[in-house]
């Protein structure tokens, strides 16, 4: 019969999925102005391991009430940096290692299940309204999109950095043998 694993049992399954990830996956925030957002995203992003996250811009700042409430104070488990623009940010992303992808709906952006999100990426997302910015656009090593098939026209920007950090991890853990468990 099927039942929720134990906090023991978490820890054990958790552990198995760190052992079998190596990339380093980190994240840039271009002007993600609500703090909810913000906290979701952290909260987000260090579930699934990220190194750095650089917040640029007018991203709301992770010690905002609205922000601490959703992530749960999870941003102490990350590297955050405050680059005054998105463009600065990926310049320094790209100066630790990492290749830049953009996350946006934009001409010449492939899906993201198609583009190539091996080795060290930097994942990119823009504001709630505006989306990336023409200057985190240029800067981007590669533009990638969510494809979506219903009736709404874009995704709330921490749904949107919940599914790319999981399809970056899930690139990765789908190239490696099958685990021998």
């Amino acid at each position: 019969m099927t039942r929720q694993l134990g906090q023991t049992e978490v820890k054990r399954l958790n552990r198995g999925w760190r052992r079998r990830t190596q990339a380093g996956l980190s994240l840039l925030l271009d002007g993600v102005g609500q703090p909810f957002n913000v906290g979701s995203i952290l909260r987000t992003a260090a579930a699934f391991g990220v190194d750095q996250v650089w917040m640029c811009g007018d991203t709301a700042q992770p010690g905002h009430p609205s922000a601490r409430k959703t992530s749960l104070g999870t941003d102490r488990l990350l590297s955050l940096d405050y680059p005054q623009t998105a463009a600065l940010g990926a310049q320094a992303a790209r100066a630790a290692g990492y290749r830049v992808i953009a996350v946006e709906l934009a001409s010449d952006a492939v899906p993201l299940h198609e583009a190539n999100l091996t080795g060290d990426i930097c994942l990119a997302l823009g504001n709630e309204d505006h989306g990336c910015s023409a200057g985190l656009l240029a800067a981007a090593d590669l533009v990638a999109y969510i494809p979506q098939v219903g009736r709404v026209g874009s995704l709330n920007v921490a749904a949107a950095a919940a599914i790319a950090l999981a399809e970056a991890r899930r690139h990765e853990w789908a190239a490696q043998k099958p685990d021998p468990r």
